[in-house]
């Protein structure tokens, strides 16, 4: 039952059922009053391709030791993550995505193997929302190679996909029942390519991840859902898209595009909870970019750089995951190699300032997400194998090991579903 006083669209925003993989909005899970009674569950996307095809495009990397979505429950209390089920898929489900009722879960599956041999997939599943369990109704085309990342727009009527091997973003519609139809609008990024050195790569730095042809990596609605905002690692550009809520079409906002230093390679984004700040994480230049956003316009203007890795770090490193705490005191930037997660204190113009940092325990962290509660943070570490655990201090920032590891080959995106919230039809 809904608050009195509460809308259901307003409850929907409020209990941010909306999940994405390393980017959603924190679920109160107490927002009836009385301590939930059912389980919060956590699902984690993997890496889990056979051995590619040397012909292809190399979308199907080396062999995941992942085996498709893994579910586990999560103890409120110590963060711990129990494992339940798994739902085997060879493709990669390496994104995850949950729609505002909770009762429907999107993946992309990283590949080139598709119906036409050239694009990825998008599966929607079923939530069994007494359990959690997932069931498989429909797959489509992602309209691009190597989907690596999807997100829900705040509609809830339309999927946004990013094609990191097909330099393409896609629109795929969300219908009533919860399964996805073919794409409405497929948009192939064009442009000059950066150089293989980054601007602000530390010193001493290999790291080259793709500036060879573009590489669409991220792709997210602005609060409001009146624009779409996507990055090129390999344009090193972020693009702003006019967006249709009525078809799903995009158009190309006026400026179209902010450039980033050649070379940084513009990876992932947060917006403030303030919508104004916007923060773009640079994955070769392992840097932070804060944007001031115009949501009137969709004018987005830089006035920071600062780097994720602590000072004097020389050697090469990757950034992955960026998001920013739910009370908006600190923004969190993961570092691949260096295998850090550092956090930044969010001054009051949203300038940030360096605090400290935390070993993941693990190998290569792809991303990072918080549970709903916002007291644990959980890294995938890609290369590790396992999913780690850290208590969260809220008013320092500060990050401290649980000394709890969940077994997951490759894993790559964690989301979450609060089972104690009712699921509700979207508005």
């Amino acid at each position: 039952m809904i608050p009195a006083k509460l809308s259901r669209r307003s409850f929907l925003r409020a209990t941010g059922l909306g999940l994405a993989c390393g980017y959603f909005p924190f679920i109160l899970s107490e927002a009836r009053g009385a301590a939930p009674k059912a389980a919060l569950m956590a699902y984690v996307g993997t890496f889990s391709s056979p051995l590619r095809n040397m012909l292809s495009t190399q979308v199907d990397l080396p062999p995941g030791n992942g085996r498709g979505i893994h579910l586990f429950q999560v103890d409120r209390s110590t963060g711990t993550l129990v494992p339940t089920e798994i739902f085997d898929h060879p493709s990669s489900p390496d994104c995850l995505a949950i729609n505002a009722a909770g009762t429907h879960l999107y993946s992309t599956n990283e590949t080139d193997k598709g119906e036409d041999g050239k694009s990825g997939s998008i599966g929607a599943y079923a939530i069994n929302r007494n359990t959690g369990s997932l069931t498989l109704v429909n797959t489509v085309s992602s309209g691009g190679a190597g989907p690596t990342y999807l997100s829900v727009h705040p509609s809830g009527r339309f999927l946004l996909v990013a094609n990191y091997f097909g330099g393409s973003v896609a629109v795929i519609p969300i219908l009533p029942d919860g399964t996805i139809g073919r794409a409405v609008e497929i948009k192939k990024d064009a442009g000059t390519m950066g150089p293989k050195r980054a601007t602000h790569a530390p010193a001493g730095s290999f790291a080259v991840s793709g500036h060879d042809i573009p590489h669409a990596h991220m792709i997210k609605a602005d609060p409001a859902g009146r624009f779409v905002i996507s990055t090129d690692l390999g344009q090193d550009q972020i693009l702003v898209w006019q967006f249709d809520q009525r078809t799903g079409l995009l158009s190309p906002n006026s400026p179209a595009s902010v450039s980033l230093p050649p070379g940084d390679g513009p990876r992932h984004f947060y917006f403030h909870p303030n919508g104004k700040w916007f923060y773009a994480l640079q994955e070769e230049g392992s840097n932070i970019v804060l944007f001031d956003y115009d949501a009137k316009e969709g004018k987005l203007s830089a006035r920071q750089t600062i780097s994720t890795l602590p000072p004097g770090f020389a050697g090469s490193s990757f950034t992955s995951e960026i998001m920013v705490s739910p009370n908006g005191k600190f923004v969190y930037a993961a570092n691949r190699l260096h295998d850090s997660i550092a956090w930044f204190s969010i001054g009051k113009t949203g300038m940030l300032t360096f605090v400290g940092e935390e070993w993941t325990r693990g190998d290569y962290p792809r991303s990072f997400n918080f549970d709903p509660s916002g007291n644990f943070l959980y890294s995938c570490n890609q290369r590790g194998d396992a999913v780690t655990m850290f208590r969260v201090n809220r008013k320092s920032g500060a990050l401290a090991f649980t000394g709890h590891y969940a077994a997951v080959g490759n894993p790559s995106c964690i989301a979450f579903l609060d089972l104690a919230i009712p699921s509700m039809s979207a508005p």
